[in-house]
């Protein structure tokens, strides 16, 4: 009796073993997928020429893919510098849950390359980054400030960060409104954080979160 029952348990531990490795999905490859999320959010810096090693090829990333790995996962690259989710931003270059999960079950699978070349995209091509227009009524916010008159607020620009802070607008009703909560921001990447959609606020509104030594200013929409 041992004997059928221990082969039925083999049976199935290889019928597990086989529905948690499907042979039959199909791999992700770096000519298919995962080059186009450099593409689009890595290689900006990581580039011949640029600010970083360059991440542009697949020889370039493969040596590299744990260190990668563990990059994405504590989301320190891209160094967007912001808690998503905590308003909502067009200029946004963190990665989603889902190419981060590519990324990750790509380097788990051994960082397959891909047999078929011609699904790398082309190479994008670089132009020099436009520089932050500042606008001359941008206000320099130190600590908690309430408006005196009302504003369209187009963004936020840190001037000295502070990891954590967490900055809302209070309006005379109330609402509260997320602004911006930064998490492992870092000046050398110093950028604009532009709101999706630019928000008015009204005079009265108190703008609190921030402390000195900290500053941020607000953008207002031309």
């Amino acid at each position: 009796m041992r004997r059928p029952i221990i082969a039925a348990a083999l049976a199935l531990g290889i019928c597990a073993h086989l529905r948690a490795h499907d042979v039959s999905k199909t791999p992700i490859t770096w000519n298919r997928e995962i080059s186009r999320i450099f593409y689009d959010r890595c290689v900006s810096c990581h580039r011949p020429d640029g600010t970083s090693f360059s991440l542009m090829t697949y020889p370039d990333v493969q040596p590299r893919a744990v260190a990668i790995r563990d990059a994405v996962l504590s989301r320190r690259m891209p160094p967007w510098g912001a808690v998503k989710g905590f308003g909502d931003f067009r200029n946004d270059q963190a990665l989603t849950a889902e190419q981060i999960e590519l990324i990750t079950d790509w380097i788990q699978d051994d960082t397959p390359k891909g047999n078929n070349a011609r699904m790398l995209p082309p190479a994008p091509k670089f132009s020099p980054a436009p520089a932050t227009s500042i606008p001359p009524d941008a206000i320099h916010l130190t600590d908690t400030l309430v408006l005196k008159s009302s504003i369209v607020l187009d963004g936020l620009l840190p001037r000295q960060a502070a990891d954590g802070t967490q900055i809302v607008a209070v309006r005379p009703d109330g609402t509260v409104v997320p602004l911006l909560w930064l998490y492992g921001y870092e000046e050398r990447y110093r950028h604009p954080f532009l709101l999706r959609k630019p928000v008015a606020l009204e005079a009265g509104t108190v703008i609190r979160g921030l402390r000195p030594p900290a500053s941020v200013l607000l953008l207002p929409a031309s």
